[in-house]
């Protein structure tokens, strides 16, 4: 077996997987996965029958309020003003705010659906599809700042260097489609914080990472069609490979370079597939409004959901969307300003792309994740914002399987910390996996000689999820 490769699945034709499963990555591509199975390298398998398709992650950068959205709290009313009680003891903050007085939240809440999950008046669109989803409400992360929190959400890991989760699922899985990446990035109008290593390959093969697309009308860049005949441009590209390969005769561990050889020939693949996947015109002005698109608020959210469901209809494994994106939700003053922008930006295009997933019956075997890096905390900062919280926070799942209308865990009566069934990130990620039908246990990969896993230790699936 190739000493990179440590999945424990069988060994199976790679040209008969291709050929059942309609997919590949070109033929030059094809040609390297084809020797790579001469050499005895294992095929990427599924470890059990998966619930799950694809995912999309909706990231609402800078830690959305648990307590005003999802989780409410009446004693945080009844508190009000005064100093946090010493029965909740004092958290290190990343503001030192941590003996500020309780805030109280003026929302309004209401339940919804046959589940009767309680929203809060800031998403009433998004309320209206409780009972597809599954709030896990006691989930908690180590990090305080948003570096090495959006970087652990990501990669399993506040420091970066570890695989992000679209590369570990690109890894154990392979490409569904032969003419798109298998994950994807979606932003709104600025890089996340930490910018491309969230959705780094780390010590991963370089072929592993994702593809950032980007706003406006050239969501990919350098990839007008040319003006050269197909067969100069295979020509180009065989000329190409001839030199890589004379260069990485041995070089035999440079995953950058092969990576940048499948690269060349993903992007002939894509100059016919790629702008017509992200071709927005093709949808009808109805589908366009339903994602908000018609309003400018929810535009670039809701271009951006609606590019997705085109992506997953047409075999993107993972993709992530950004809402917020370098730290938008992070409002350590006037939350009822900075919450009522974001949550205005995503509410419709969320529902949009809940709605046109379920019309379309693709929701089923799509995953949808909705969540930031952390909460915010129940005492005030610099009077009318709210602190970092990793303690405790809440994130919903649906669709790929989940079961509709539940909630997991608990936070104690002000949302501070997770009390019941705690949910920490690797089990986010275990969870996740185990939806698209990876073990996260047996996915491994040898690097530094040791078998090195998406999780750095622990992580267990949260069953309770499925249903």
């Amino acid at each position: 077996m190739n000493k990179n490769l440590g999945h424990h699945w069988p060994v199976r034709s790679r040209r008969e997987f291709f050929q059942q499963a309609g997919s590949g990555l070109g033929s030059i591509a094809l040609a390297s996965l084809l020797n790579a199975e001469a050499r005895g390298a294992a095929l990427p398998m599924p470890h059990h029958k998966p619930k799950a398709k694809s995912v999309i992650w909706l990231f609402m950068e800078g830690g959305p309020s648990h307590v005003d959205l999802f989780d409410p709290k009446p004693k945080l009313n009844e508190l009000d003003g005064q100093p946090m009680p010493e029965s909740f003891g004092k958290p290190i903050t990343a503001m030192g705010t941590a003996n500020n007085s309780i805030m109280g939240s003026p929302r309004k809440w209401q339940q919804h659906g046959k589940s009767g999950l309680w929203v809060s008046d800031w998403y009433p669109n998004i309320a209206k599809h409780v009972d597809d989803m599954t709030v896990v409400r006691s989930c908690w992360a180590n990090g305080l700042n948003h570096v090495g929190s959006v970087c652990q959400m990501n990669t399993g890991d506040i420091l970066a260097g570890r695989p992000s989760m679209g590369a570990w699922v690109t890894y154990g899985l392979g490409s569904a489609n032969k003419n798109l990446p298998t994950f994807t990035i979606l932003l709104d109008d600025k890089e996340p914080v930490g910018g491309p290593k969230n959705w780094s390959s780390g010590f991963l093969p370089a072929t592993y990472q994702g593809t950032q697309f980007r706003q406006g009308e050239v969501p990919i860049l350098n990839l007008k069609p040319s003006d050269s005949s197909d067969q100069r441009q295979r020509n180009k590209l065989g000329f190409l490979k001839s030199l890589n390969q004379q260069w990485s005769a041995d070089k035999q561990d440079d995953t950058e370079l092969d990576a940048r050889i499948q690269s060349y020939e993903l992007a002939y693949q894509m100059q016919s597939a790629g702008p017509e996947a992200v071709d927005l015109s093709k949808e009808t002005e109805d589908t366009k409004s339903l994602y908000g698109m018609d309003k400018p608020e929810t535009e670039a959210f809701g271009r951006n959901c609606l590019m997705a469901r085109r992506l997953v209809e047409r075999g993107v494994r993972f993709i992530e969307l950004y809402c917020g994106s370098g730290s938008g939700w992070d409002a350590h003053n006037n939350i009822e300003g900075n919450h009522s922008k974001w949550c205005r930006a995503s509410d419709k295009p969320i529902d949009g792309l809940l709605t046109d997933l379920k019309q379309r019956g693709m929701l089923e075997d799509t995953l949808v994740v909705w969540g930031g890096e952390f909460g915010r905390t129940p005492f005030n900062e610099k009077g009318n914002g709210r602190d970092h919280n990793p303690w405790g926070f809440s994130m919903w799942f649906a669709g790929g399987g989940v079961k509709g209308g539940q909630y997991i865990g608990t936070t104690d009566e002000i949302g501070l910390r997770a009390v019941e069934r705690p949910c920490h990130v690797h089990d986010l990620h275990a969870s996740i996996l185990w939806a698209l039908g990876l073990d996260h246990v047996r996915l491994t990969y040898m690097h530094n000689g040791r078998g090195e896993r998406p999780t750095i230790v622990g992580g267990e699936v949260i069953k309770e999820l499925f249903a």
